[in-house]
């Protein structure tokens, strides 16, 4: 049997997680993201199991980050037979995701003053 070294998640990476997910982040794009910062790269398995997500979790998680552009996916063929790992690693550096995540926050922060605006202009009339 061979033994298989996995990081599991620190008090740090559960405070990044749940501070993506008060962002509007869903909880296993958090969860697979807050990994991932401290990783060069990881395979699905490794997610899995550090993450305590199920595959098709981790699947629509990473779906997700490569929506955004954040991760970039390749393919390993294992010894032997059977269907290639997924290895994923960061695109963008986690800083870049976090000025990233700031502007958008921005935006919505704009768009909310400018709402209020208008309804204290309408209320005027």
């Amino acid at each position: 049997m061979k033994t298989l070294t996995i990081k599991q998640f620190d008090e740090k990476e559960e405070e990044i997680a749940d501070a993506l997910i008060s962002l509007g982040m869903s909880r296993n794009a958090a969860m697979t993201l807050a990994y991932m910062q401290n990783t060069n790269s990881a395979t699905s398995i490794e997610l899995e199991c550090s993450t305590r997500l199920r595959q098709p979790e981790v699947s629509i998680a990473m779906k997700q980050l490569k929506e955004r552009d954040w991760i970039k996916e390749r393919e390993e063929q294992k010894p032997g037979k059977g269907r290639p790992h997924k290895i994923y690693s960061l695109k963008v550096g986690f800083n870049d995701i976090i000025a990233q995540l700031e502007k958008q926050q921005k935006k919505v922060v704009d768009e909310a003053g400018a709402k209020i605006e208008k309804l204290k202009e309408l209320g005027k009339e």
